[in-house]
């Protein structure tokens, strides 16, 4: 612990240089720099930043220039561990304490935080609010309160947690100590509610933008998932990713298949014994298997960088969660994507689950979020712009960067197609659902066609030149320009709307945007990690270097370094022990930790004369 108490008594260190000498960062990222000087100042303040923004340095680099402890509010478990193997990784004495450790485990960190010889501790809220540790916290010098995930203060936010909204009474407790609240996900109501409830007085408050310029958003109509995920993945073979589901029966048959398809694959969800979904989380932090379908129980505590991918295989229930589980790729900054499968009727069976709920203020904040969901699936506009402007930052350009802009939506005369499709609605007496009326239409022979006489209609067969997919997207397309009705009371079977008339009569013109088929598939061969021009075979060797150090030292390879770290050292090169430390990661303890096997590696590779992997 001499390094943190070296920083602890210099008072002449700044800001930037323990971003530096700590943390191995040669600039601060917007908005960092001035919410850790409000919080020197003694200021309360709250952070939004996005996930992968660097929200964690605003308190963790106030922590070792304040003379005290910082307590910090964290909601996982695996979160709170996975901070202070980071910190300690760096050299920074942090510890956490909770509901998984010994007596004799937290009876130390207690003596540890009496002795001054911590910086930082992580707990629970329960813990915060606990009389024991509030009464040694009493008798302690505390420098500085960070209350991480603040958005489950508020009733407002995505995902509120009635423990976090008691801390406003730690202020009644401690009214001097400075008080930073951070999350990445929160419209304004959820904002005031946050200030409100922590009884913040006058804070700093640092909106950064929401843009993930890194990430990017594609929509995949959802025709026939297993076969498009099959795809995507065999495309992003070798990375890692997380796929997301609305329940447990549907990630433990897709975690099955795809590990009969020979993927390093693991399933997560509530309903899995602790130590299972312990033993799932540390392997992926691990890299021991690549890809872990969940639901959204695999939530906060993910803070692995290379996570590449993120498949939604369900549409979320609101645009938060989506920003939030999204966001869980591309933290170290390079490109990754967000791919989301969408069917209406996914949207349809929420609303369902929603209308169940009683009537009050809570069920209208979440029909509110579930219709703003649908709208960002249903855009044809840039999908990034939808997203930033939901949290209030206009944006007047498109991204460049979504499957609007980079496939943009062409326009067809689409009147003869949707007569076509309303007629088959109407002969099959507007009785049936979207894949019966588009069997009907292709000319399928199967039983339930048979069975209803369906074969001697006059749109039997009607729309054979046509695709499943494609008729599906058209009477999608009909629904929400609002020809069809999609009944939820009779098993969402179409019918025709009033509106339908004139286009059957040919009394108005139609264009419908032509059927976006396996964007996903196209773009993720486009751009994978880039024009990035760095060396891949050293790149490919330094991995296997962090991951054998990492599994010697029982920790994720992130923690080691991350792969922008490493690419970053395939790229420039570095064979000093300066070079190294001018490398982004690298700070004066990895440096005297990893230094030498890496350079050794780089100068190995350039001694051998590997041709560059360009």
């Amino acid at each position: 612990m001499s390094s943190n108490l070296a920083y602890q008594t210099e008072p002449s260190l700044s800001s930037e240089q323990v971003l530096q000498d700590v943390f191995g960062y040669q600039h601060f990222r917007d908005g960092q720099q001035a919410v850790i000087e409000a919080a020197l100042a003694g200021q309360d303040s709250v952070v939004i930043m996005p996930t992968g923004g660097g929200k964690s340095l605003c308190y963790q680099i106030p922590a070792l220039l304040l003379d005290g402890l910082t307590v910090v509010i964290s909601p996982l478990i695996s979160l709170m561990k996975d901070q202070v193997d980071q910190l300690q990784a760096n050299g920074v004495a942090a510890a956490c304490i909770n509901s998984t450790q010994s007596r004799e485990a937290v009876q130390e960190t207690f003596q540890a935080m009496e002795n001054g010889e911590l910086k930082l501790v992580y707990v629970a809220p329960e813990r915060m609010l606990g009389r024991e540790f509030m009464e040694r916290l009493l008798t302690l010098p505390l420098a500085l309160l960070a209350v991480d995930e603040a958005h489950c203060i508020s009733q407002w936010g995505h995902d509120f947690r009635p423990e976090y909204a008691e801390l406003g009474r730690v202020r009644q407790h401690f009214p001097d100590l400075p008080v930073m609240a951070l999350t990445a996900t929160a419209d304004e109501a959820t904002r005031q509610d946050i200030v409100a409830r922590l009884a913040l007085q006058q804070p700093h408050i640092y909106l950064g933008s929401f843009d993930r310029p890194n990430i990017r958003y594609t929509l995949q109509e959802k025709y026939k998932p297993m076969a498009q995920l099959t795809r995507y993945l065999a495309d992003m073979r070798g990375q890692c990713g997380i796929i997301y589901c609305n329940s447990r029966k549907r990630v433990e048959q897709i975690s099955d298949k795809l590990r009969e398809q020979g993927q390093r694959v693991a399933a997560y969800h509530a309903g899995l014994e602790h130590e299972e979904r312990v033993r799932v989380q540390e392997a992926f932090q691990r890299d021991d298997i690549q890809v872990v379908v969940a639901t959204v129980a695999f939530g906060m505590g993910i803070n692995k960088p290379n996570v590449r991918f993120v498949v939604h295989y369900d549409i979320p229930r609101n645009i938060e969660s989506y920003y939030q589980e999204t966001g869980r790729a591309g933290r170290d900054g390079l490109p990754a994507e967000a791919i989301l499968f969408y069917d209406p009727a996914d949207l349809t069976w929420l609303r369902r689950c929603l209308d169940e709920k009683p009537e009050g203020e809570q069920k209208r904040v979440e029909e509110h979020k579930l219709n703003a969901m649908g709208a960002f699936a249903e855009a044809q506009t840039c999908r990034r712009q939808v997203l930033l402007n939901y949290f209030g930052e206009a944006r007047e350009t498109p991204c460049g960067n979504c499957d609007i802009c980079l496939d943009p939506p062409q326009r067809f005369d689409a009147l003869e197609v949707a007569q076509k499709a309303l007629s088959c609605v109407y002969r099959v007496n507007q009785s049936f659902g979207i894949n019966h009326v588009v069997e009907v239409m292709r000319g399928m022979q199967n039983q339930r066609i048979r069975e209803h006489g369906h074969e001697t209609l006059s749109t039997y067969g009607i729309g054979r030149e046509h695709s499943h997919e494609f008729w599906v997207s058209i009477l999608r397309q009909l629904i929400h320009q609002g020809f069809l009705n999609q009944n939820m009371l009779r098993s969402s079977t179409l019918q025709l709307t009033e509106k339908a008339r004139a286009i059957l009569r040919s009394e108005i013109p139609l264009e419908l945007a032509v059927p976006r088929l396996d964007i996903a598939a196209r773009s993720a061969k486009r751009d994978k990690m880039a024009h990035r021009q760095y060396d891949k075979k050293l790149f490919a060797k330094l991995r296997q270097v962090r991951k054998a150090i990492a599994d010697e030292e029982d920790l994720p390879p992130y923690v080691v370094f991350n792969d922008a770290s490493l690419m970053e050292m395939a790229e420039s090169l570095p064979t000093t022990a300066g070079e190294f430390l001018a490398v982004n990661g690298v700070g004066h303890r990895k440096l005297e930790k990893y230094g030498t096997v890496f350079l050794s590696v780089i100068e190995n590779h350039l001694t051998a004369g590997d041709d560059l992997g360009y």
